[in-house]
């Protein structure tokens, strides 16, 4: 098209179809009559408008973009990012991010495959077949190999490295077939082993030359390369060469669906209080690992507290081998009943706890869950008549529980030991003053969680002991009640001893059959029920502050608090809307 034509189109008349006739019945309108009409002609404008804003919303969704920062305040620094080493917060924290193993658990709890593009398992339990998916890389752009699984594997098996996983693994062989497949054998079916082919694997091509002494102090314990959906951008170190913060960003060719959020940044804190000071001066956003007695003053329009039960029971476990009193079932039930549980949740933990009467973590299954018939009054009054009834009167001067016995008089006397954590010194103070009620001379003994686990813990020293156990997400209960584990280093701590429970756990982790562990754990917690070797308290539920910005945040179900980043693809902080027949 020419200029001149252009020109002519644009200066050109276009004339409007009866406009001289519409014109002219305007001019004769009167001024009220013309104030009507532009009126409405206005009322129909803005009406089109509005209807075309309407129909345009109802097809506009809005989809997540890639960018946007998460900045995650964590305590304790980063010593060993490195999954067959990994021991603290901090390093947990960040080898969930940066590494990623065969398969994968999604915030459901359930197992989905990673780096496996499929894995056989054998109708006898035993073996395990796992292929790799040809596509996987580490971040350098190495392809993953089965080389790399065998090597990360016999690393955590080596005695001389001392990984924290080495139970795990103890007693399992491990065979490449090739390339791409490589073979796990067990000597017995143990039905939770698929998690296990969870941990991170470590590039071989870069590992192969650290000799296992120097495993652990390797540069590439604070430098990581892995595989997972994020890797390091930057790291920023104070003077003596400690990381201050680490800079993630996503890894472009992750298996599976790359993370939104463009960079998680850690900064590390040497205590809870320090942590919580960078909190309200804005150093970090997302924070972890605080106290429940701190939720209140966390509480405001801008973030949201997600909680979500741990698979971690604390309970008064009884140690009868040492207190008398405690061998009188009577006794052990008493205590039992009048434990306020109810009131421990609401007071000391504000309601981010669940109350258990179980071994067994809340909501694993149906029949575990507390659901308590009466109130903690009438439940007082059972157990006064079950200890009037076994013989137990309190004198009128002490007001302790006494009872004869063949050669002198028992009194209803014990200590509770306990770690020096805040809750836990409020719990066993109201358990104190409850069993004081009842009848119980009792003492709570508080020490330093090291020497609590060495001098009171491990050589069996205690009356009754206030403890957590971290079941975890298989829920095995084998280490801590099977009778072969009550020694140290076992974890039976309650010292407890039963034939019949003992086949039941070994049938439980032997299973392949769901229902078939459902009923043997459910006849399990029968005989604990009755036997009463410890009083189940509550399950702590994980705290986790996120700014309400970020969107798409769910914990789901988790067995460590690192689990909290199982949907972190999902997450995103910017947007855009676009129309639903764009999304894909």
């Amino acid at each position: 098209m020419t200029y001149s034509s252009l020109r002519t189109l644009l200066v050109k008349r276009f004339n409007i179809p009866k406009e001289h006739t519409v014109r002219k019945t305007i001019r004769h309108f009167t001024l009220a009559e013309k104030a009507v009409f532009y009126f409405f002609v206005t009322l129909f404008i803005l009406s089109g408008f509005l209807l075309i804003n309407q129909v345009n919303s109802a097809y506009l969704v809005e989809v997540p973009l890639r960018g946007g920062t998460i900045t995650e305040g964590v305590v304790g620094n980063p010593r060993f990012i490195n999954p067959v080493l990994a021991f603290t917060e901090a390093d947990k924290n960040l080898t969930t991010l940066i590494y990623s193993g065969l398969v994968k658990i999604n915030t459901d709890g359930q197992i989905e495959n990673d780096l496996a593009d499929s894995i056989d398992i054998s109708k006898d339990g035993l073996t395990y077949t796992a292929h790799l998916k040809p596509n996987a890389i580490f971040h350098d752009g190495v392809k993953i190999t089965s080389d790399d699984i065998d090597f990360t594997i016999q690393k955590i098996k080596n005695l001389s490295i001392k990984s924290p996983l080495f139970g795990n693994w103890n007693g399992v062989t491990v065979t490449k077939t090739d390339e791409s497949t490589i073979v796990f054998g067990l000597k017995k079916p143990f039905s939770p082993f698929i998690n296990n082919l969870a941990v991170g694997i470590l590039p071989k091509h870069i590992w192969k030359n650290v000799s296992d002494e120097e495993f652990s102090f390797s540069q590439f314990d604070s430098l990581p390369i892995g595989s997972g959906p994020y890797k390091i951008d930057s790291v920023q170190r104070n003077s003596g060469g400690i990381p201050d913060y680490y800079d993630l960003v996503p890894f472009e060719k992750v298996i599976g669906q790359k993370p939104f959020v463009g960079h998680i940044i850690f900064k590390f804190y040497p205590s809870q209080t320090d942590l919580l000071n960078g909190y309200n001066n804005s150093d970090v956003e997302n924070i972890s690992g605080f106290s429940p007695e701190e939720t209140p003053a966390l509480k405001n329009a801008g973030i949201n507290i997600f909680s979500s039960p741990l698979p971690r029971i604390f309970a008064v476990f009884f140690n009868q081998n040492q207190s008398k009193v405690l061998l009188d079932k009577s006794i052990r039930q008493a205590l039992d009943l009048t434990a306020p549980r109810e009131e421990i949740i609401k007071d000391v933990f504000h309601g981010y706890a669940t109350p258990i009467q179980s071994p067994l973590p809340p909501g694993l299954f149906d029949w575990s869950t507390y659901k308590p018939q009466t109130t903690i009054e009438e439940r007082f009054t059972q157990a006064e008549a079950l200890l009037k009834k076994a013989g137990w009167v309190k004198n009128s001067q002490t007001g302790l529980l006494e009872k004869k016995s063949k050669k002198d008089i028992l009194i209803l006397s014990f200590s509770i030991s306990t770690g020096d954590a805040p809750e836990l010194k409020a719990v066993a103070e109201k358990l104190r003053i409850i069993w004081g009620k009842l009848g119980a001379k009792v003492d709570v003994r508080i020490f330093e969680s090291g020497d609590l686990n060495q001098n009171v813990i491990r050589p069996r020293k205690f009356d009754t002991l206030l403890f957590g156990e971290i079941v975890g997400r298989d829920a095995l209960m084998y280490p801590f009640w099977h009778s072969s584990e009550r020694n140290d280093p076992g974890l039976n701590i309650a010292l407890y001893a039963n034939t019949k429970v003992d086949k039941l756990l070994e049938d439980a982790r032997s299973t392949t059959i769901d229902s078939q562990r459902e009923n043997d754990y459910k006849s399990f917690d029968k005989e604990i029920r009755n036997d009463v070797p410890a009083v189940f308290l509550y399950a702590p539920s994980f705290l986790y502050v996120v700014p309400k910005y970020v969107k798409a945040v769910a914990l789901g179900e988790l067995s460590s608090s690192q689990d909290r980043f199982l949907g972190i693809r999902n997450w995103y902080i910017e947007t855009n809307k676009v129309w639903k027949i764009f999304v894909k």
